[in-house]
């Protein structure tokens, strides 16, 4: 390709600036943070962004900054022909840390550590350079590219919708927030919000209450569930069965019925997916006092399984699933509440992650399987409510997916609330937009380019041309949103060479 040695000099040259432009923007701490006059995501955000374009001003080139939503760096002032889109901003720092501190970046064996290093900090400095080495080398194009930053792409992407509103899209977006080669299909997603109530009953043993999620799109490590009258040792004995079925753990304790609830919200509110995490076996501790309502003792139960992201539940093993079907197991008297449980159980029933149950398990041949994860759900005597998050293939409409779940619930007396979806996102793969960048892709890798869908959603969902593009490579493990985050030297010099040449080939 034109110039293609001419660019990988130049970044080569250009990498050590590059780092510690990184690592400038790394050690802002940029979560999104309490609203302030003019700082809707809080000081945080709005320093970065700052910081960012001072940088690249710094460099020569135009800026402008969009009410601190969205700033944007413009190559020249021609017809627009590509945009970039990067973020800014970053999930919290959360624990576990063991390298370096979250906001205190390390270059240590190839790897630069911090967070916002591979999300998506290093990739927007990455594409920053693309820029620089175009516009210093002196490369002929004649549109322009604008790289646009933005500062709410972890909690909505408020701030796209912001930028939009003002601006138009360009005839071609990439975001480097994803995987090489090219992810240019994002699936559909439906966050499923259902209740449903029912006659409370006094019937002993029961069911007294459930609190299990933490996101609609976490699959639950933890459940939590309390229970009356039943004897611990029967229990014990359903639990091991279960555990063997599911590979779910259950932890029974013995609990103060004034206590019982309260104990199961507040715990329920903790991180299930956090590292480290070891579930306990079934059991109750001998010699324990069992406070009772009358003659019924109450026990805690904690189910313990795995979480994941709800884009690739069979990733996990889900523990409200587990928990649900353990609940079901139980001798507990009959009741409208135990019939609802089981209902809703027989919908998205353990090891289901593809809505077969709830007859909406579509697949294509371009962008898989439908998932589906059960996520959240509370329980009362006198109500359910939860959500499920599924993800859609293509060929998922409001007809044959979303239609079909509600009417499926509502058999089962339960409420689906939602009246539309998130469609899924598709360009097609034999553009001249997608075909040039997977060769630009393939020139400077040697590695075979193809395209790929996902789960997840980013921040060129709802743009008529936009795909997925970079800044790691394939099968890399960036920890993204987790502890020790971390993103590959070689992968982002290598995606600056590939976006200054994506430039050169869709901008001349």
């Amino acid at each position: 390709m034109k110039y293609q040695n001419e660019i990988a000099a130049y970044i080569d040259a250009h990498t050590e600036e590059m780092i510690e432009d990184i690592f400038t923007l790394c050690r802002i701490n940029s979560e999104r943070m309490p609203a302030e006059e003019g700082k809707p995501y809080g000081p945080g955000p709005a320093e970065a962004l700052d910081t960012a374009l001072k940088m690249a001003e710094s460099y020569g080139f135009i800026t402008r900054n969009y009410d601190n939503y969205v700033g944007t760096v413009d190559l020249n002032d021609q017809a627009k022909q590509l945009d970039i889109l990067a973020h800014l901003d970053v999930v919290p720092a959360g624990e576990g840390w063991q390298i370096t501190e979250p906001f205190s970046p390390i270059l240590k064996d190839g790897k630069l550590y911090g967070r916002g290093t591979s999300d998506d900090k290093g990739p927007a400095v990455a594409a920053l350079y693309a820029l620089r080495c175009v516009k210093e080398l002196g490369l002929p194009v004649s549109k322009n590219v604008r790289l646009i930053l933005g500062c709410d792409e972890e909690c909505g992407s408020s701030d796209i919708a912001h930028y939009y509103k003002i601006e138009k899209e360009a005839p071609m977006t990439f975001s480097p927030d994803a995987d090489f080669p090219l992810t240019n299909i994002e699936k559909g997603r439906l966050p499923g919000q259902f209740d449903a109530e029912f006659a409370a009953s006094s019937a002993l043993p029961r069911l007294v209450s459930v609190d299990a999620g933490i996101k609609v799109n976490v699959v639950p490590g933890k459940a939590f569930a309390v229970v009356e009258g039943l004897d611990p040792a029967e229990m014990e004995k359903v639990a091991a069965d279960v555990t063997a079925e599911t590979g779910v753990q259950f932890l029974l304790e013995a609990c103060e019925s004034g206590d019982a609830a309260e104990n199961v919200s507040a715990e329920s509110a903790g991180d299930s997916t956090a590292p480290g995490v070891k579930a306990a076996s079934a059991g109750t501790a001998s010699g324990e006092k069992t406070a009772t309502v009358g003659a019924a003792p109450r026990v805690k139960i904690t189910a313990v399984g795995e979480g994941a992201h709800a884009a690739s539940p069979q990733t996990g093993n889900n523990a409200l699933t587990g928990l649900l079907t353990y609940l079901t197991r139980l001798p507990l008297a009959p009741c409208p509440q135990m019939t609802a449980v089981a209902n809703l159980l027989s919908l998205m029933p353990h090891g289901d992650v593809n809505g077969k149950a709830m007859g909406i398990d579509l697949k294509d041949d371009i962008s898989g399987e439908l998932t589906l994860a059960f996520s959240m759900l509370k329980v009362t005597d006198r109500r359910l409510e939860g959500m499920f998050d599924t993800r859609c293939p293509v060929c998922a409409t409001v007809e044959n997916m979303l239609n079909v779940a509600k009417k499926n619930l509502a058999a089962k007396g339960i409420t689906l609330h939602n009246d539309s979806f998130n469609p899924p996102h598709h360009v097609d793969e034999n553009s001249h937009f997608v075909q040039t960048l997977l060769a630009v892709y393939e020139a400077h890798t040697g590695l075979k380019g193809e395209c790929q869908s996902m789960g997840g959603g980013t921040y060129v969902h709802h743009l008529e041309n936009g795909v997925a593009f970079g800044a790691s490579m394939p099968g890399t493990d960036n920890r993204m949103h987790g502890a020790d985050e971390r993103a590959v030297l070689y992968d982002l010099v290598t995606s600056a060479k590939i976006f200054a040449q994506a430039i050169v080939e869709l901008c001349e």
